[in-house]
């Protein structure tokens, strides 16, 4: 199913340089000032891409995390619902009733 990220847009629209189309014939041309174009352009879309490789490994880490954290709450869930232990990193919960422990609060001097 489509949505509307994967319509084409904007950013895939041809510009009369990307189509490779001029306004003045070839031959009055510099070859010099295309290979100057060229190459900005070349380094341009290959700063783009390391970008969108560093953007690309940041989603990836965060997607595993969020797995991750889906499965610590599942098990959870499961072993609350089951009423066994719960041997997570979130917060104590009490054995039968499933309520958080109220935690004693002391004050320290230094």
């Amino acid at each position: 199913m489509r949505s509307v990220n994967s319509l084409r847009g904007l950013h895939s629209v041809r510009t009369l340089h990307s189509a490779k189309k001029r306004s003045i014939p070839r031959i009055q041309t510099s070859a010099y000032l295309d290979l100057y174009v060229l190459n900005k352009e070349k380094e341009r879309l290959e700063k783009e891409g390391e970008r969108l490789g560093m953007r690309n490994s940041t989603i990836t880490k965060r997607l595993e995390e969020i797995d991750l954290e889906m499965n610590n709450l599942q098990e959870t869930e499961s072993a609350i619902k089951s009423g066994g232990k719960v041997n997570s990193t979130g917060p104590a919960f009490t054995e039968k009733s499933g309520i958080p422990k109220e935690w004693k609060k002391m004050s320290l001097s230094y």
